[in-house]
């Protein structure tokens, strides 16, 4: 027999024989309260069930299922409609149960239609299976391995950052709590171990910090069991952590905790890790045969564990006959069978564009901005008045630019490792804090995860965060938390939930005298493979002042994830050609806006297009002069925005002219493989050449630069290139 159609026969047996164990009251709760309850836990069984049964026709395309776990529908009653909810695959009992908060939900034929992959499932539009919906303030989550822990971590810290600033407007009121589901295998990754310690750490210093960790401990995670006693031991004492315990198997003790730990979230405002035990009934999905890896006995302990039989119970001795019970389930069953059938009719997604409809979040009208008064804005640049109105470098812009946005708009924060007094490793945000004080500046623990975490979890509460990672090789770190959490948020929502942000990482190489691999990372393959993410890299200081506030609008305006590299070797520099010309330079009051799309032109030869970026931008406009010495009339293309390829415009900018392309990134996976690509099927026929970086980590001392493009080594393929053009 399938194993769920073992556990619903014992099930129904102990329904029908009243052979029920003693519950445990449930304080506070009504028996219409509890019936209630059931009723969610009984609709999640019967989904679960069902689930099996459309796969197994091909109808359905999800089996993992939430039987053994309905415990946490008493989290979803004990909490509030506006306590937003990070949940993991396992928590339909607990959407059930919130629904019943607001009138004119459908969770139960919402879910057939998202096990039928149907376009008309109000959350993910068929393209996942999730648990969400956004009038529940549950946003979908695909993780399996706790990844959306940083940025409930991230929701729960701006909640008083809202409050400290007097940020009106947000998505969440300033007493709510924040909860985070996930299973006890899943307690182990480094990514669920960041965001506790970020959470302890914050709450330590009397960070506000009001989560709730709901640790749903079935004892195993797919086939690998969790030793006994492991989840306490490692919680029960952590520092900055609150412990609660409760069995989620039995309705009135997972009552109490539950009770408990949002109430003490709520008043204290400090985290909460609730134990809650569970069990795994059938296996961890329908593929999976547990009685391969599990002795008999230890699977049917679990089953005598049923939580059903624990509310069945609870309700009994609260006067409810068995045969109401029974037929409660009964009718659970019938009613969803009936549903799924009209479920797995609904419309699919069938086109390409469909599926890829909400890669792109929606257009929104932006939170109206502040417009200075300018003696408020003549005060805040006191202390550079002797400074604004001449060229100045591209670091010193890039901190003016961010000071000048933040004063425009109250929802930006910043946040990073040494963001706040020290100004950032390269002073780029100097003087932000004493301008806008710790709240909006915020110095975070070194770890990139939670820098990415913090920025994805104010997006949800209606904040536009700019995260600083210190270096681009330390996004490696956390790379998931954009790829994995932030880019597919719109996604999976059907553009319903957005995090818009904008990432800023100093990067790329050629820095002198410091450095090595971890402070010279040159690939950008990362994010450039993540649709929807925005890519940017100025070349210049004017560049990132234009780019910068249009990656902004960006966030703002069309609530997109920007990532802005910004070239630390071309941080201070001033000159391009001869010292002392300050052709790097900018004032800062001159400087046009840069719209996404617009590439940057340098010189109107006709000889030869140099289509490049970043640091390949500024060599090969020191290689210009000497290719006019040989004849050889270059005009330098300047990418700025890697992702999305401008492509008309760069094809507008090239004509009919030979192109080189200099690529600072390591020659496989780098810019040029895509260009040569896009050149080879919009321009065929084209002479096309590229010079890019060896595909090698980068080195100390004067080796540093051995394996990259530099001027003379561009002089000599672009004249390779005009000579066969």
């Amino acid at each position: 027999m399938d194993a769920a159609e073992a556990v619903h026969a014992k099930l129904v047996a102990r329904l029908r024989s009243g052979d029920l164990p003693p519950a445990t009251p449930a304080e506070g709760l009504t028996r219409e309260d509890v019936a209630q309850i059931f009723h969610s836990q009984v609709s999640s069984r019967q989904l679960d069930r069902l689930s099996r049964k459309l796969q197994a026709r091909g109808e359905g395309f999800y089996t993992i299922g939430s039987s053994g776990h309905e415990g946490n529908a008493v989290v979803a009653r004990a909490a509030r409609l506006t306590d937003m909810a990070f949940l993991h695959y396992r928590s339909a009992a607990f959407q059930i149960e919130r629904s019943k908060q607001l009138a004119g939900q459908t969770p139960e034929w919402d879910m057939l239609l998202s096990f039928a992959a149907s376009s008309e499932d109000p959350i993910a539009g068929g393209r996942h299976k999730v648990i969400g919906s956004k009038p529940l303030y549950i946003p979908p989550q695909t993780s399996t391995i706790a990844s959306h822990l940083p940025k409930a971590v991230g929701a729960a810290f701006s909640i008083g950052i809202a409050r400290r600033i007097g940020l009106e407007d947000t998505v969440l009121p300033p007493d709510a709590v924040i909860l985070a589901s996930f299973g006890d295998a899943s307690a182990n990754h480094s990514t669920a171990q960041g965001a506790f310690n970020t959470a302890g750490w914050a709450a330590h210093q009397g960070t506000p910090m009001p989560i709730v960790f709901l640790c749903e401990d079935n004892g195993i995670g797919i086939s690998t069991r969790t030793p006994t006693g492991w989840v306490e031991t490692q919680f029960r004492h952590r520092a900055g952590l609150h412990y609660i315990r409760c069995d989620g198997t039995d309705l009135g003790d997972a009552w109490r905790g539950a009770r408990e730990a949002i109430d003490f979230a709520r008043r204290m405002r400090q985290p909460v890790f609730l134990h809650m035990a569970t069990v795994r009934l059938y296996g961890h999905a329908g593929s999976d045969i547990q009685s391969v890896y599990r002795p008999k006995a230890e699977i049917e302990a679990e089953e005598d564990r049923d939580p059903l039989v624990k509310t069945a119970s609870l309700l009994a001795e609260m006067g409810v006959p068995p045969d109401e019970l029974q037929a409660t389930y009964d009718a659970a069953e019938a009613r969803l069978a009936r549903a799924a059938e009209l479920a797995i009719a609904r419309p699919k997604l069938a086109t390409p564009s469909g599926i890829m409809a909400s890669i792109v979040p929606p257009r929104v009208q932006p939170r109206r901005s502040n417009t200075p008064a300018p003696e408020d804005r003549a005060a805040m640049f006191a202390r550079d008045a002797g400074q604004i109105d001449k060229p100045q470098h591209m670091a010193r812009l890039i901190s003016w630019t961010l000071a000048d946005v933040m004063l425009a708009h109250p929802e930006i924060i910043v946040a990073g490792e040494d963001v706040g007094p020290k100004g950032g490793v390269y002073n780029c945000t100097a003087r932000l804090h004493e301008r806008f004080g710790s709240s909006r500046v915020i110095n975070t623990l070194l770890d990139e995860q939670a820098i990415l975490g913090l920025a994805i979890g104010a997006g949800h509460n209606g904040m536009i965060p700019i995260p600083e990672i210190q270096f681009l090789a330390y996004v490696h770190n956390a790379e998931d938390q954009i790829r994995g959490e932030a880019a597919t948020l719109s996604f999976f929502s059907g553009g319903q939930y957005t995090n818009p942000m904008v990432i800023r990482i100093a990067g790329l190489p050629y820095q002198k005298g410091f450095g090595g691999h971890f402070h010279n990372d040159n690939s950008l393959a990362i994010f450039r493979d993540v649709p929807g993410v925005v890519l940017a890299v100025p070349s210049n200081g004017a560049d990132a002042v234009g780019m910068l506030r249009e990656c902004v609008r960006l966030a703002r305006e069309e609530q997109r994830v920007v990532v802005f590299v910004e070239p630390i070797a071309l941080y201070m520099t001033r000159d391009l050609h001869a010292e002392g010309d300050g052709l790097m330079t900018a004032t800062y009051a001159d400087v046009p806006p840069v719209r996404i799309g617009e590439v940057g032109v340098h010189g109107d030869g006709e000889t030869l297009a140099i289509v490049t970026y970043g640091n390949g931008a500024f060599l090969s406009r020191q290689a210009q002069p000497m290719l006019a010495a040989d004849g050889i009339a270059a005009r330098v293309i300047d990418l700025r925005w890697l992702a999305p390829l401008a492509e008309d415009a760069l094809l507008a900018a090239v004509g009919d002219r030979p192109v080189l392309i200099v690529d600072e990134c390591r020659t496989t996976g780098s810019q040029s493989e895509a260009l040569m690509a896009f050149f080879a099927e919009r321009a065929p026929g084209r002479r096309v050449a590229r010079i890019a970086a060896d595909d090698s980590f980068i080195p100390l001392g004067k080796g540093a630069t051995l394996t990259l493009p530099s001027r003379d080594g561009i002089v000599t393929a672009a004249r390779k290139v005009a000579a066969n053009g």
